[in-house]
């Protein structure tokens, strides 16, 4: 995913790398990218993301799952308070729509932060 990040999302033309952006891949049932979608295009230190944002992509393109990806302009990759709340709730609305959250992924300068490999969901 972080790969996926680097050669197709930061590459986009609405990508700005000085703000956090947040983007949703799609995933299909064997958990292989469709395609992804930029949510939102935010501040230095914030991005504004929804569940309702995150999942409209997600339910027309019939995703069976989603991994979701933000940026941290500062290059730490490390999660915030904020980070770790969207989370929970992108996972619990994902259950109520039977979408699985498969990782929360943060980009950082040569690094990244998996909710997924620390554990977290």
């Amino acid at each position: 995913a972080a790969e996926y990040w680097h050669q197709h999302i930061a590459t986009s033309p609405q990508y700005n790398a000085d703000v956090e952006c947040v983007a949703v891949l799609v995933l299909t049932t064997r958990l292989r990218i469709k395609g992804h979608y930029l949510v939102s295009v935010g501040s230095l230190n914030e991005a504004m993301a929804h569940p309702r944002e995150i999942f409209r992509i997600a339910i027309m393109a019939a995703a069976h799952a989603i991994v979701l990806m933000h940026n941290h302009p500062s290059g730490d990759a490390n999660p915030s308070d904020a980070d770790s709340r969207l989370t929970r709730r992108v996972r619990d609305a994902g259950e109520l729509l039977r979408i699985d959250l498969c990782d929360h992924i943060i980009v950082g300068h040569q690094r990244y932060f998996s909710f997924k490999e620390s554990g977290i969901i």
